[in-house]
């Protein structure tokens, strides 16, 4: 238990991509009536939030403390708030939300001024971005702002800078980003901005020393749906053998390295001869279809782990997401293995899934 509050904080804030409020409201739904924690979403197109209203007291905390934040997968970000903070005065917004800060019952190692991924909000980003400072000062003049790692994060998302939602999130059950996003640089020699996709993949599914574990100098990757070589750059540049599967043209700085054969074939009827490291795919193609594909290498030995991206349709997408994964669990059935997926920034109308044997 992270400890009791001193008022009811019956609310949980997630953050989304914009447009996918409605998947990131049925995934929580579905997560808190598992748990009966019973509440309602309320969303609005193009909002880049989800807020879940639970019924009983204090229903936000038990979210945030009982399912895994890795666990979700339209969710960038979340926090349990106290009802919205309206009408903050312009001449000292500090003071209230100090106040409202005391009433959560916590000190906190950190402070994140936020607002939604959105063309609307960027004006609300910039305010975020200068009243950060004041509050923290005035945040850690009241002892509330500790240096400590073990305390949780304070949220204050602002809807416009005269409202916001003030909360926490739990240490080691939420995003470390600013907002949920992590701010990857595009590598000038990488052929494709689809190579952000796996680096961003790899910082979300593997720790630190996970990445040094699993991303080894001298170990084989397949990449299916190649060129012209986003991801197999990546492997590349942790000096990662990978046969490239695609009949498009393959960036030709990726063939002078000598550690990446291009194979002109269909992706789908491709069969390695030996097992790999990693099987990766992010092949245009129904999401069905490639989830069955992807299962049969790591259910066959041939990999020993498949990282892919579903594309998703514009209907029923929570419903995709789904099927894909009963599917997984049918032909994986008798293997222990873990299945983790997430929407990631880098992503648009896709998720990024990592599926490997125990």
């Amino acid at each position: 238990m992270i400890g009791s509050t001193l008022l009811t904080v019956t609310h949980l804030i997630l953050y989304c991509r914009s447009g996918f409020e409605a998947e990131c409201a049925q995934e929580i739904q579905d997560k808190a009536n598992a748990l009966e924690v019973f509440g309602y979403a309320k969303t609005q197109t193009g909002s880049g939030y989800v807020v879940y209203e639970c019924y009983e007291p204090n229903g936000a905390v038990r979210l945030i403390e009982e399912i895994n934040f890795l666990d979700m997968i339209f969710a960038r970000q979340w926090f349990a708030a106290l009802p919205q903070l309206k009408h903050l005065p312009q001449e000292d917004r500090v003071t209230p939300i100090m106040e409202a800060a005391q009433l959560l019952g916590h000190k906190f190692s950190f402070l994140q001024v936020e607002t939604a991924d959105t063309n609307e909000a960027k004006e609300v980003l910039s305010f975020c971005k200068k009243f950060t400072s004041p509050l923290s000062r005035k945040l850690r003049k009241q002892g509330l702002l500790l240096d400590s790692k073990r305390a949780p994060v304070l949220h204050a998302f602002f809807l416009d800078s005269s409202q916001c939602y003030l909360g926490y999130s739990p240490i080691g059950n939420h995003s470390d980003w600013f907002m949920g996003i992590p701010r990857l640089k595009f590598p000038k020699d990488a052929p494709s901005r689809s190579t952000l996709k796996l680096e961003e993949a790899w910082l979300h599914f593997l720790k630190d020393e996970q990445q040094e574990q699993e991303l080894r100098a001298g170990m084989t990757a397949v990449d299916l749906g190649a060129a012209p070589g986003g991801w197999t750059w990546q492997f590349v540049n942790r000096s990662i053998r990978v046969a490239a599967v695609d009949n498009g043209p393959m960036h030709q700085d990726l063939m002078n390295s000598g550690i990446v054969e291009h194979l002109k074939v269909d992706g789908f009827s491709y069969w390695p001869q030996k097992s790999v490291n990693w099987l990766v795919c992010d092949m245009v193609e129904k999401p069905i279809r490639i989830a069955d594909l992807m299962v049969k290498w790591v259910a066959e030995g041939k990999s020993e782990r498949a990282l892919f991206n579903l594309k998703l349709p514009m209907k029923k997408r929570y419903q995709e997401v789904q099927k894909c994964f009963a599917l997984i669990d049918e032909k994986m059935a008798g293997q222990k293995y873990t299945l983790q997926a997430k929407h990631l920034f880098h992503d648009r109308e896709e998720i990024t899934v990592l599926l490997r044997k125990v």
